[in-house]
């Protein structure tokens, strides 16, 4: 379903921008909300979701720019501004209070929601989320407005490669639709606002004088970011870091079993946390 972002905003949202929304599992349950990284989608999550079912109430947002929801070129595209509208979505879909999942650049965006929102927060799990600019590894590729719309999908796969284990992994067809879909100025100011939000300040930066508890998983074949920069967490006081051998960027693509058996012993333990 798709959820207006009701009222126009200093960066140029439109009255009638909306963020899609999935939900899985009980309306009761705990509720999980997972936030995908750059040039994704909610479908990023859906091996994973099944697993997450059980026990809690899974919603996915696509944020603007990606997935179903809106493109347009005249909105704010910064971390802080996609983590409003996330907050905001919550509020309308009457979620009081959730246990939040970022995995790679949607981790940026699940910190920026824990600083503007404690009172919804109630504990951060980060999937692949560099947490220092000069972590990152990949290589950057140079694509111009003008090539963006003729891209083959062989080119799509080059240019998502590093977000999977290693050269071969088959990048499912979902996953290139959506870089497809994107539009060139949403993924670069997309982009440009991660980079934006982690030179101001890093992650573990952010998240330390925020109290809440926080979850890292890292994929030990990580090839965007550098996995040892997964102990730069260890700033977080209480920050649990787990290491997944033999997977790389996108652990809930590449071994979902094993990514929801630690991020349920994590957010089953924090889901009902109250400060």
């Amino acid at each position: 379903m798709t959820i207006p972002d009701g009222k126009p905003h200093a960066h140029g949202d439109a009255e009638d921008t909306a963020l899609h929304v999935s939900q899985d599992g009980p309306d009761d349950a705990p509720a999980l909300l997972l936030i995908h990284g750059s040039a994704s989608s909610a479908r990023s999550w859906d091996p994973l979701v099944p697993l997450l079912t059980g026990s809690h109430r899974v919603i996915r947002v696509d944020l603007l720019g990606h997935g179903r929801s809106a493109k347009p070129d005249d909105a704010g595209y910064t971390v802080p501004d996609q983590a409003r509208r996330v907050g905001a979505t919550l509020d309308r879909l009457g979620v009081g209070r959730a246990v939040v999942v970022g995995h790679s650049s949607g981790g940026a965006v699940a910190t920026a929601l824990a600083e503007q929102r404690g009172d919804l927060v109630t504990a951060l799990a980060l999937i692949g989320a560099g947490p220092v600019l000069d972590a990152y590894i990949a290589p950057r590729l140079a694509i111009t407005p003008e090539q963006w719309p003729h891209l083959t999908d062989d080119q799509l796969r080059e240019f998502a490669g590093s977000g999977f284990s290693r050269p071969g992994y088959q990048i499912p067809q979902e996953f290139l639709d959506d870089v497809r879909a994107m539009t060139f100025h949403t993924l670069t100011a997309t982009m440009r606002g991660t980079l934006a939000y982690l030179e101001q300040r890093s992650l573990p930066d952010r998240l330390a004088p925020l109290g809440r508890p926080l979850l890292v998983i890292f994929g030990a074949e990580d090839r965007r970011w550098r996995p040892s920069s997964a102990a730069d967490y260890r700033a977080v006081p209480g920050a649990r870091i787990e290491m997944l051998p033999e997977v790389g960027h996108s652990p809930m693509l590449e071994d979902p079993p094993r990514t929801a058996a630690v991020l349920l012993d994590f957010t089953t333990a924090h889901a009902g946390r109250r400060d």
